[in-house]
């Protein structure tokens, strides 16, 4: 049984960990941390977890922290990054969903999250948790830095077709629509119901802090220079990520499905959709599942790929714990083999 820690378990992340972890046969949740509910079960917080969770929250310290394997990080950016290295000296491994360590020019974070990065070497050594990609250094890692939600839709929508270099490097676009929990837990006026309900709209158009991740990796798919557009979306659900990529293919007449069914073959969470069907977004609530459709537009080069996730589990919790499943030898797929919630 693995002792782990969970830092910051009163969001949506830290919640969707206990929930998830609640499954995992081979996890027992040691410390659970909350300044502000401390003292508290985590039960009475979130009673779903009844007679599934037994956690007390209390307030991050060290020490107690050190006496885990694993710990990971559901906190604002610029926690972990404080915390990190005392654990990891101590022999603790950590999975971290913030965005303290996917960034790996410290520059590009300070410009982008407002804070100077504290552990650049650790920013160095950082796997970056994409099992799809790097299923070997996550296994092997010491630090996993967890993808964000848009960045994980993105970047499995774009993949194969970078690696096999199938389409032009310039001009990308990524239209992308989110639910409302991808915004936190917190009391904020532009998550409030009345103010999303019945509405629709594009945010943060000019530069989003998604976008120097996705154009990161992307470059590491092609091994070179991508150029990106990149426009975020707020979606009246709480929960989802519908990504609409558009591309131009170098060759109209490349094969591109076979192209995907093979890339993602044997990958237990990317569904590939057969021809000319269309993902929703509940057909992956709750599932640590990408859905992904490839369509023509009637010119013939330009290829439309739909991507779809549940923002709290491929694009957070879910993919964490797909981690941490690979850097302690389970299988991959253990506790995450919740179907889709449908309707």
């Amino acid at each position: 049984m693995i002792k782990v820690g969970i830092v910051g378990g009163t969001g949506y992340t830290g919640a969707e960990l206990l929930r998830l972890l609640a499954l995992h046969r081979g996890v027992h949740v040691e410390v659970l941390t909350s300044r502000q509910e401390s003292g508290k079960r985590a039960d009475q917080l979130f009673p779903s977890l009844r007679g599934h969770c037994d956690a007390v929250f209390e307030s991050p310290d060290i020490e107690r922290l050190s006496s885990c394997e694993a710990v990971f990080f559901a906190t604002p950016h610029g926690t972990c990054m404080q915390m990190a290295p005392q654990l990891i000296e101590r022999g603790v491994r950590i999975i971290d969903l913030s965005a303290d360590f996917r960034l790996k020019d410290r520059d590009v974070f300070q410009r982008w999250y407002k804070q100077p990065h504290t552990a650049f070497d650790l920013l160095q050594e950082a796997a970056y948790g994409l099992p799809e990609w790097d299923r070997f250094g996550i296994a092997k890692a010491r630090l996993v830095a967890a993808p964000g939600c848009y960045p994980t839709a993105v970047q499995l929508g774009l993949m194969p077709l970078l690696e096999m270099d199938y389409i032009e490097r310039e001009g990308i676009i990524a239209d992308c629509k989110s639910g409302v929990s991808g915004a936190g837990r917190e009391a904020k006026i532009g998550s409030l119901f009345c103010e999303t309900a019945d509405s629709f709209k594009a945010y943060a158009v000019s530069g989003h802090r998604h976008w120097p991740e996705i154009e990161q990796q992307l470059a590491v798919f092609a091994e070179g220079p991508v150029g990106l557009t990149f426009v975020p979306h707020l979606t009246p659900m709480s929960r989802g990520i519908h990504a609409t990529i558009y591309v131009r293919l170098k060759d109209p007449n490349a094969d591109v499905q076979h192209l995907f069914e093979r890339r993602y073959s044997g990958e237990p969470f990317v569904d590939v959709l057969p021809p000319g069907e269309h993902p929703e977004t509940r057909s992956v609530r709750g599932a640590n599942v990408c859905r992904i459709a490839l369509h023509r537009a009637p010119d013939r080069k330009t290829l439309i790929v739909l991507s779809v996730i549940d923002n709290l589990v491929k694009g957070a919790s879910g993919q964490a714990l797909q981690c941490f499943n690979l850097m302690f030898g389970f299988p991959e797929t253990q506790g995450l083999e919740s179907l889709g919630l449908m309707p």
